[in-house]
């Protein structure tokens, strides 16, 4: 295996944060109740902190965001939810609409970071100190697919395989709209957030490879574990 070594990535342009988008409650007709899934861009500094566990901590990494389906979002390891503009454009192609940043709940739309290319574990440092580390996909719901309201939404978004990025925060800081994106500390197992969604969702025989990765969810590596074929 090849030693891990720091360096920086950037695509075609500047790496960078298009919005910061932070939810603005609404019915959730999916599960009753609210939801946060609503996100807006807002133009100012926001403070990002690891909110610890998912039910009993401060469920979303950043002030001022709101999540409410707290068994199956948020805490540490889902803190912040990040989505490529790329990837809405590409969908904008495709439903023939236009897919404004927030839509898919994310709190930060990415231009020329490879979201979905992300390898599990690497370390995004986002303007001068915050530090946030790629960890899973997002895994379509109910919730999502009424939001966007396209039949079979969740089997779409799942074949797709791109699904966003999952991060939880090494190092607090702020963030605003604007701000540079660094890829630093880039992992050697090389795992991707697109091929671990598409060995959860779609292919399990991939799962032994994605169960030995470094960086992966504690309670996730155990419900993958139990997916395993049994050796006999």
């Amino acid at each position: 295996m090849r030693r891990a070594v720091a360096r920086t990535v950037t695509l075609s342009g500047v790496s960078r944060i298009v919005s910061v988008n932070l939810a603005v409650p609404e019915p959730n007709p999916a599960k009753g109740g609210l939801t946060g899934i609503n996100k807006r861009p807002v133009d100012r500094l926001v403070t990002v902190r690891a909110p610890g566990p998912r039910t009993t901590g401060l469920h979303t990494g950043l002030v001022g965001d709101q999540i409410f389906d707290i068994e199956h979002h948020g805490g540490d390891d889902q803190a912040v939810y990040a989505y490529a503009r790329e990837d809405y454009d590409w969908w904008q192609a495709r439903l023939s609409r236009r897919l404004a940043n927030g839509l898919f709940g994310e709190n930060l739309t990415t231009e020329d970071v490879d979201v979905n290319g992300a390898v599990i574990g690497e370390r995004w440092r986002i303007g001068p100190r915050l530090v946030l580390q790629p960890t899973f996909g997002r895994i379509p719901c109910a919730t999502f697919q009424h939001k966007m309201g396209e039949p079979r939404w969740v089997k779409t978004f799942t074949r797709a395989n791109r699904p966003g990025a999952y991060l939880r925060v090494l190092v607090p800081g702020e963030i605003w709209a604007g701000d540079p994106v660094t890829v630093e500390d880039r992992p050697a197992h090389g795992v991707t957030i697109a091929q671990a969604f598409r060995a959860y969702m779609t292919e399990p025989q991939l799962l032994p490879e994605l169960v030995a990765i470094d960086g992966l969810p504690d309670d996730l590596r155990e419900t993958l574990a139990e997916r395993l074929p049994q050796r006999r």
